[in-house]
């Protein structure tokens, strides 16, 4: 065979086998999105990142896994310091916070180094369950595509549901029920909301800080959650949105 024959039909070949290893991944993610609809996630792409990190690193003694709960099973302070914390137009936009964004992006470009996110929970969520951590614009591409998707076909109550069941508050302590029951000895169900704050305080960087041995940094974080929830309407806000 030619050489020039042998490297096009190289070429088609690698072609075929990448665009059918794309088509794979983009019906998984479908599946994934149409299934964890109404059924509990198992585990995500971080705690799998994670729990291989940990094994590669000869710590066989972690485990990373979270308690399925329900929103009903969860104290409606909880859900409400996340959106106070987080993203307190959650209710109200279709996945991204543009003003954010354009704040976040003139902050970047003033203060280099010191790097503010603009991420909401809806695209956290998408992150969190499905993606990697990286700060590259192919993964904030897919980020975008995915959470147009779930803005689509998921509910707000889910989409929230699913956040609070998988994002990381501590080393292997994953979801709302686990983090309760770890740091305050109780379930989700009975946190109150200086509890319920303090685990929203460490969401920015929850290995970095700790829940059960807060720094003044996280403690003023905490006050801060508590008077956002206040302002934003209290239990009220989530009963108006359908939370």
């Amino acid at each position: 065979m030619r050489p020039e024959r042998y490297r096009t039909r190289l070429f088609v070949t690698t072609k075929r086998w990448i665009s059918r290893a794309i088509l794979v991944v983009l019906g998984f993610w479908l599946l994934e999105i149409l299934l964890f609809a109404f059924l509990p996630v198992p585990f995500s792409t971080v705690m799998v990142d994670r729990q291989l990190t940990a094994w590669f690193n000869g710590n066989f003694s972690y485990v990373a896994h979270s308690d399925w709960v329900s929103m009903d099973e969860i104290a409606p302070a909880m859900p409400l310091a996340v959106i106070a914390a987080e993203d307190q137009k959650f209710p109200y936009h279709w996945g991204f916070d543009f003003a954010a964004i354009n704040a976040a992006l003139r902050h970047n470009e003033r203060y280099e180094g010191r790097i503010r996110g603009a991420s909401t929970l809806s695209q956290q969520t998408v992150k969190n369950l499905m993606l990697w951590d990286s700060r590259s614009w192919f993964r904030k591409g897919l980020e975008a595509g995915l959470t147009v998707a779930i803005e689509l076909v998921w509910t707000k109550r889910r989409i929230l549901t699913v956040y609070l069941n998988i994002a990381e508050f501590g080393p292997g302590v994953f979801g709302v029920e686990r983090a309760a029951r770890y740091y305050f000895k109780k379930p989700a169900s009975r946190l109150t909301a200086s509890e319920a704050a303090m685990l929203a305080a460490v969401l920015p960087n929850p290995i970095h800080y700790h829940a059960n041995a807060p720094s003044v940094y996280v403690i003023r974080r905490q006050q801060w959650i508590l008077r956002q929830m206040h302002q934003i309407g209290g239990e009220a806000f989530l009963k108006t949105n359908g939370l």
